[in-house]
């Protein structure tokens, strides 16, 4: 017996998965029967889907409403698209791409352009998350060059520091002590007092 699944991916900062969820219900899916992941699509290691993936017997057909949604790994989409569609013997249907729908053309050459489609997509999804991070790096880059610092501002030494420092050393009062007339927390009191000591030297 066919039993219809669906796959739905989101990632944490886009919760917009209504508009798939309500796609797979209307091809038919059971609400019950549709997997979701609210993470990254850099690789399969989703608890969801995982779970799915045990759950797929042969005859049964996947769902879901982009190739994106799967995955953004372009080796990695066509091994799991392998291991879907040729190792559990499940159909896949790709609603935003119809020739992406493994229930028809079941010969040579339906699955030959099916094959070439996916190949093409995952490329291109997989090329895109790459320009994005090369440009992120190339800003952060240009940033640097013109002085801008990423992360917190150093907290500011105060203008009694030095006679702080004097006191700790001769153990007058603790480190602890020191930190908070400082207004600092112990670790950085000590990164202080290293960085002082250096500069006495």
């Amino acid at each position: 017996m066919t039993v219809l699944y669906g796959y739905v991916r989101v990632s944490t900062r886009d919760q917009n998965e209504a508009r798939q969820i309500i796609a797979l219900l209307e091809e038919g899916v059971p609400r019950e029967n549709i997997y979701m992941d609210k993470q990254s699509g850099k690789d399969f290691e989703r608890k969801m889907y995982c779970r799915l993936v045990r759950k797929l017997s042969p005859g049964d057909v996947l769902f879901i409403k982009s190739i994106d949604r799967l995955g953004r790994n372009y080796s990695e989409v066509l091994e799991q698209w392998k291991v879907i569609t040729k190792d559990k013997g499940v159909d896949v249907v790709v609603l935003d791409m119809p020739i992406l729908d493994t229930r028809q053309e079941k010969n040579l050459m339906g699955t030959f352009l099916s094959d070439v489609v996916l190949a093409l997509l995952s490329y291109v999804s997989e090329n895109e998350r790459e320009m994005i991070h090369r440009r992120q790096a190339e800003g952060i880059a240009a940033a640097k060059e013109r002085g801008v610092h990423f992360g917190r501002k150093p907290m500011p030494t105060p203008e009694y520091f030095e006679e702080v420092y004097y006191k700790w050393k001769q153990k007058e009062i603790s480190a602890l002590e020191a930190a908070d007339i400082c207004n600092m927390s112990k670790s950085t009191f000590y990164k202080k007092a290293k960085e002082f000591q250096e500069q006495m030297q």
